[in-house]
């Protein structure tokens, strides 16, 4: 297998090192399936992407998400990353109304290309979702997962669109920021219901801070959640639709544990955009073989 073009991204990072690390393999046309299963496994990073050409009507380009163990169909900060490194390429050239399309495993999502070089912002319309149980549905499990925590505004819900989340309020960011959840409790809550795990947020100054624990899939903490913010701001519009967050917002994700994540939040009726900055890393080449 020859050698081809590989980056290693920083994504909604507020300064660079602050968001969440991608690996995206440029030209992946000619690897097999097992081995962007081994290179992911390698990276150990939460997901590892692989760029090929479109199959899909419409699409420009196509993106395969891994994580170390296995493939998934859609992640927000992938897919966001995804098109930075496809622009950054040369593989795709916005459109006249500033939109790529990129096919996934969730389909062909559209990504607004806003600004150039350094302060260039992508955003993704999140797939849909919906609420799927309120905190009975939850039961005991979410109960002891929340114990003691002052809520805020809009109670416990879980939501799917893409993935499924348990999202919660805080009444207040700093409780937010200090919170020392119970991990093994959250795991036994994402068991019990199938989902991914729990995110949590408090409204600030500029609109949200959030805290992502997918115990479910063996990561403790996310430091910037692409898709579980999309599915926070789905939830706002349809439960808060006259309040300050309910045209969008910013959030702080991932300074609890030594991040800096800066999402922006748009919602636009029913469509719910997620974005941000991108940094490229590290820009070279991988060789890697499918033995």
């Amino acid at each position: 297998m020859p050698s081809i073009r590989y980056k290693q991204l920083d994504v909604f990072a507020a300064r660079r090192g602050g968001g969440n690390p991608l690996g995206v393999v440029v030209d992946a046309q000619d690897w097999s399936d097992a081995a962007m299963q081994r290179f992911a496994h390698w990276t150990n990073l939460v997901e590892t992407t692989f760029l090929l050409p479109a199959r899909a009507a419409g699409a420009d380009y196509r993106a395969r998400i891994f994580t170390p163990t296995k493939e998934i169909p859609f992640a927000g900060h992938p897919t966001i990353g995804s098109a930075h490194a496809a622009l950054d390429a040369g593989l795709v050239t916005p459109d006249a109304a500033g939109v790529i399309w990129q096919e996934c495993g969730a389909g062909v999502l559209p990504i607004r290309v806003e600004g150039q070089g350094a302060d260039r912002e992508l955003f993704v319309q999140s797939p849909k979702a919906r609420i799927v149980g309120d905190a009975s549905h939850g039961g005991e499990a979410l109960s002891s997962v929340l114990y003691g925590i002052q809520p805020g505004v809009l109670p416990p819900a879980c939501v799917e669109g893409g993935r499924r989340w348990w999202v919660a309020e805080f009444a207040d960011e700093t409780a937010l920021r200090a919170w020392r959840p119970d991990h093994a409790a959250i795991r036994a809550l994402a068991l019990a219901t199938d989902t991914l795990g729990l995110c949590v947020f408090a409204r600030s100054a500029e609109g949200l801070a959030v805290r992502a624990f997918p115990a479910g899939v063996g990561i403790v903490e996310d430091p910037a959640s692409g898709a579980a913010n999309g599915l926070i701001a789905a939830y706002v519009a349809e439960r808060d639709r006259t309040g300050q967050l309910a045209q969008g917002y910013i959030v702080s994700q991932g300074r609890e544990i030594g991040h800096d994540a800066r999402l922006i939040i748009r919602i636009d009726g029913e469509a719910i955009w997620v974005g941000g900055r991108t940094n490229t890393i590290v820009d070279g080449h991988v060789d890697w073989t499918d033995a």
